[in-house]
Order: structure tokens, then C-alpha cells, then sequence
């Protein structure tokens, strides 16, 4: 096999090299490279997935090594592909021809200098970090038990005591100080192999992958931003006034941030393990509890991830593959370090489907189950498309897929699955669109800001000397959230964060946010349904189905406005659909706020 590899890349070398001789580049050589091109490019990015799948569920140094070295080859080829299609960008070719060669342009997150020592050096940054992050526990410096990411995050998600709180918040953050000088090197190498591309660095390369100007998408997300700020806002402030009743006025003063430990969640990041704190009086509180609801049925991890699949399925979706139940991870081994960041995989890039979760029987990963099989639905949809087209019209489509699905997961969806006699009154409804707002709506401003924190880094605005000032002023700015504890720049907070040792663009999380609830309006409509949005469910609807089938079986082919539209009858991404869905409880909590100093 390794001969073989490396007798491809040294071929396309050469055909590159001859190519690429004196004259114009013709639309023969133009096509004939993209044939090579596509090739090169599956057959390299199923090894990087193979090696990646190895370390993210088996950490070893071995595994490590292996993996880097999968990754180094991965972004040499597709460095190296991408530096020689910018030679046919002013070729007159079809359409599609046009399209992939701009897609091989903006294919890599972390495109490395042609350098193949730099190549070399920036994967096994990027491995390293990542592991850093798998492999990440707090250990207390008095001594006791180590504690991994999970335990921590119950203890976040269930204590109430502040110390206990804190410990762990500063406990987590322990494992991130030593990725800063990494990732300060990774961004100048990044920089590097995207100037090499023609952007002015990565940031703008990140940005230019929504078939827009970089300009125009980082505008378009602030329009979006815009239309969802009074709704958070409204949030905040009764969230706010709940905890100061928790906690007292001297932890939680009104007019200022909220201090991030005491939002449930490590990275403050959603708000719904605090519900109980902070819900309307009992005669509109939620009526059910899915995760006693789940457990007293004796729901396991695998049954969890059945009714997942079963969900799409109602909708003539086929079932997944039997090879996905052989080879997905679902539960966390007891024997090695894994990565247990919920994600879906497609390893050969056609139907080798799977997850990697550490599953745990409660509410929160049921929507999370939806969320990731969302993702390998949408991969199964368009493997039919040649290999760069093999990809959501956006990011943010990939991310909103499974959670419009989610959103089904109502009352009524319960009633069908035999966990509730009877959909429950109205009156319950305040409280069940209250438990969703702390998770949907709480977090829109952290999806925005993790991205802006990065596009500020790749583009020097943010310098090595200010990362972690900068990550906290953001953190004010858009969500209200303060650090409980003074920091300084020998820490590196965003490093606790998986998304940035793992290099994964967050943006697409921001616009999934948006989008699902545009994609879950249209899809209600073409269900039928004709009540309140948050009370609708697709389950067993075949013509939502068949809209939804449209969309993803479109893959990248198009650009995504065309997509978009396909399913919701405009271009345009549309907030609006979050203020419908959330419109009563807009109302109580205007009611609530009356006389709150709102605001920070």
C-alpha cells in the first residue's frame, strides 16, 4: 500500500510538472488534472480518515505517529493539488469543472507551506494538540484522583456549590497552558500555506468558503447575529436575576457578565443544565423529564442510537449499514484514552458510516445521537457525486441536519414512541421552549465568537502576547460571560475548548444554529402541520422527507444558496424562524424583565 501511495504522488508530480510548461493551460489539461486530481484526493483523504479514526479511538504514541504521518501526506497532496488548479482558474470550462477546481483551492482547514518539512512539522502540531486534548485530566496539585473531561462536565452540568464549581472550571483549564506556543507556531506555518494559495491568510481562506467574498460572509454573519441579539439578550438578563436568587448579588451583580462557571456547562457554552434554576413557576413548568423517561424504559446506549436511525427512516430514509453498528464506538472503553467528542465519520467516503461517542443515557445526548447520525445521512445522500462534491453545501448545512431533526423530538414525537400517554397542555409549553432556549439560544453568541477569536489570530490582529485577553473580551462582548477567576496570558482558555487544538472551523456550528430552524419551519409546512412551530413534529412525514432527501442529495454540486433554496423556497439564510419558534416565551420574558437592569 505505501508503495503504491507513494508511486501515485511522485506520478502526479511529474504529470504536474509537465503540465505545467510554457503556453496557456488549455481546457484538455484542465479536465485531464481534475480527473488525476479527484483520484489523488479520495484516495489520500480515506487514509488520513483511517489513521485519524485509529487515534481518536485508540490514543498511543504509535497512533499518534501513524496518524501524523497520514495527515502530512494528506495535506501535501492537497496542497499540491490546490497550488496547481489556481493555474487553470481563468480556463473557460462547464460549470461543474469550474466548481471543483475552486473547491480544491479551499479544500484544506490548515493548508501547509509546499515545504515538506513544514508540511511535516504542522501535522505533527496539529496531531499533538489534539491528543494534548484527548489525553487532557485534572489532577489537584494536594493529590486524589485525577479527573477526566467527563467527570468534570457532570460536575459542572449538577453542582450547585460554587467552590466545587470553580475547582473544576480552573481544574480543566490546567490542561490547555501548554498548546499556546504549539498553536502559536501552527498559526505562522497556516499563514504560510495559505498565502502559497493566493489568501491573505487563513482567516480569509476560512471565510471564502461560502461562496461569497470573505468580506461579505463575515457581514452576512453579523446581519444574522442581528436579527437573534434581543431574543439572547432577553435570555440573559432573566437568567441573570434567577442565578443572583442562587447565588446572592455579590457572585452575580445585575448590569454585569455572568460569571462562566455557573451556567452549567464548561465552556458556558449552553445553559440547560440549570433549568431547574431558573424555570417559570410549576403551572408552566416542563411536564416530563426525557431522561427519567429514558431510564425508567430501560433505554441503553445502543437503543439510544436506534431510535435515531428509526427517526430517518420515518421519513423513507434506509436504515444504516450493518457495517455501522460493527464498527461505530459507543460507549467508552475502560482499557485506552479516546476521544470522546461525539462525532460521525464516513471512512471510505461512501457508505463505511459510523459515530464515536462516549454515550450517556439522558436527554441531552438523545438530541446529540440525532445530531451525529444527521451527519452520516447526509454523507450516505450525496455519495453518489463525484469526490468533491462530497461535502454539505456549507458547513453549517452538515451541523444543521441532524439538530432540524432534533427539533421533531417534541411531545407529540414522544406520544409516537410510546413514551407519553398524552401530549401534555399548553401550560407545559413555556417551560419546554424555556429548557430549549438555554441550549439553542444561549448558544448563538458563543458560535459566533470562537471563529471571530481565530479569523482575529490568522490575521495577526490578535497577537500571540493578547490571545487569552482578547478570547475573554469576546466572551463579554457577545455572550455576557466573564472568567469567574482572574487570567492572564499564561493561560490559553481556548485551548479548553476542543474545537481549537482540533482545528475545527466553528462558524459552521453558529450557522447550523440558524439554519435549523429555517430548514425545521419549511419542512413543518411541507409535513402539514399547521399549529405552533415548536409543537410540530416531521416524524413519519414522507413529502418532508423527500424535500429533505432533495437538499442532501445535492452535496456541494451547487452552490449553497441554490440548496438553501431547494428546501426552503429562498436564498437567503433566514433568523427569523428562531424569533417564530420562541415567540411566547419572547413575551414572558419581556414580562419577567420589566424591572431587571438588563445588559452589560
Amino acid at each position: 500500500m505505501s508503495g503504491m501511495k507513494h508511486w501515485l504522488v511522485v506520478a502526479g508530480v511529474v504529470w504536474l510538472a509537465l503540465s505545467c510548461g510554457p503556453g496557456a493551460p488549455t481546457a484538455e489539461e484542465a479536465e485531464a488534472f481534475l480527473e488525476e486530481a479527484e483520484a489523488r484526493f479520495l484516495e489520500s483523504e480515506v487514509e488520513a480518515e483511517r489513521a485519524a479514526w485509529v487515534l481518536a479511538t485508540y490514543i498511543t504514541h504509535d497512533s499518534e505517529l501513524v496518524a501524523a504521518r497520514a495527515s502530512e501526506r494528506f495535506i501535501a497532496t492537497t496542497v499540491e493539488l490546490a497550488q496547481a488548479a489556481a493555474r487553470f482558474k481563468d480556463v473557460e470550462l462547464p460549470e461543474d469543472s469550474t466548481r471543483k477546481l475552486k473547491l480544491l483551492r479551499l479544500a484544506l482547514t490548515l493548508p501547509a507551506p509546499a515545504d515538506a518539512a513544514a508540511t511535516a512539522e504542522l501535522a505533527g502540531i496539529a496531531t499533538s494538540l489534539e491528543s494534548t486534548y484527548g489525553k487532557g485530566r485534572y489532577c489537584r496539585p494536594e493529590g486524589g484522583p485525577c479527573r477526566e473531561l467527563e467527570e468534570l462536565s457532570r460536575t459542572m452540568a449538577s453542582s450547585r456549590d460554587p467552590d466545587e464549581l470553580l475547582d473544576a472550571w480552573t481544574g480543566w483549564r490546567t490542561i490547555s497552558p501548554e498548546m499556546k506556543e504549539p498553536y502559536q507556531r501552527l498559526v505562522e506555518l497556516a499563514n504560510q500555506g495559505s498565502a502559497e494559495l493566493g489568501f491573505e491568510d487563513t482567516s480569509v481562506l476560512w471565510r471564502s468558503k461560502y461562496d461569497m467574498p470573505a468580506e461579505d460572509f463575515a457581514v452576512e454573519v453579523d446581519r444574522l447575529w442581528n436579527q437573534v441579539r434581543p431574543l439572547y439578550e432577553s435570555l440573559h438578563c432573566h437568567v441573570r436575576a434567577k442565578l443572583a436568587e442562587t447565588y446572592g448579588d455579590d457572585l452575580v451583580p445585575g448590569g454585569e457578565p455572568i460569571p462562566a462557571h455557573l451556567l452549567g456547562n464548561m465552556w458556558a457554552q449552553n445553559w440547560g443544565n440549570i433549568y431547574e434554576l431558573v424555570a417559570p413557576p410549576d403551572e408552566g413548568a416542563a411536564s416530563y423529564d426525557l431522561t427519567e423517561l429514558l431510564e425508567q424504559r430501560g433505554v441503553d446506549e445502543l437503543e439510544m442510537v436506534r431510535y435515531g436511525e428509526r427517526f430517518f427512516t420515518s421519513l423513507l430514509f434506509d436504515p444504516l449499514p450493518d457495517t455501522f453498528w460493527e464498527r461505530s464506538l459507543f460507549v467508552k472503553p475502560r482499557d485506552r484514552d479516546v476521544v470522546c467528542h461525539a462525532s460521525a465519520w464516513n471512512i471510505d467516503m461512501v457508505d463505511d458510516l459510523r459515530i464515536k461517542m462516549c454515550i450517556e443515557v439522558n436527554a441531552e445526548q438523545f438530541s446529540v445521537i440525532h445530531h451525529e447520525l444527521g451527519h452520516n445521512f447526509y454523507q450516505r445522500a450525496y455519495n453518489h457525486l463525484d469526490p468533491l462534491f462530497r461535502n454539505s453545501a456549507n458547513d453549517g448545512f452538515h451541523e444543521a441536519v441532524g439538530d432540524t431533526l432534533a427539533l421533531s423530538v417534541t411531545p407529540k414525537y414522544l406520544v409516537e414512541l410510546g413514551f407519553l400517554d398524552e401530549e401534555p397542555d399548553a401550560s407545559a409549553d413555556l417551560g419546554l421552549l424555556l429548557r430549549r432556549a438555554l441550549d439553542k439560544v444561549a448558544f448563538l453568541p458563543f458560535g459566533l465568537l470562537v471563529d471571530r477569536w481565530r479569523w482575529g489570530v490568522f490575521s495577526g490582529d490578535v497577537p500571540p502576547e493578547q490571545y487569552n485577553q482578547v478570547w475573554w473580551d469576546l466572551r463579554e462582548k457577545y455572550q455576557g460571560v466573564r472568567a469567574p477567576v482572574a487570567r492572564d496570558e499564561s493561560d490559553f482558555d481556548p485551548g479548553a475548548k476542543y474545537h481549537v487544538p482540533a482545528n475545527t472551523p466553528y462558524t459552521r456550528y453558529f450557522l447550523a444554529h440558524i439554519l435549523q430552524f429555517q430548514f425545521h419551519r419549511e419542512l413543518c409546512k411541507a409535513a402539514g402541520s399547521e399549529g405552533p412551530l415548536h409543537r410540530c413534529s416531521i416524524y413519519g412525514s414522507e413529502e418532508a422527507g423527500k424535500r429533505l432527501e432533495a437538499m442532501l442529495a445535492m452535496g456541494q454540486s451547487r452552490p449553497w444558496p441554490e440548496a438553501l433554496e431547494s428546501i426552503s423556497g429562498s436564498p437567503e439564510m433566514d433568523a427569523t424562524a428562531i424569533l417564530d419558534y420562541f415567540a411566547p416565551l419572547q413575551v414572558w420574558l419581556d414580562e419577567q424583565n420589566e424591572d431587571r437592569n438588563c445588559g452589560w
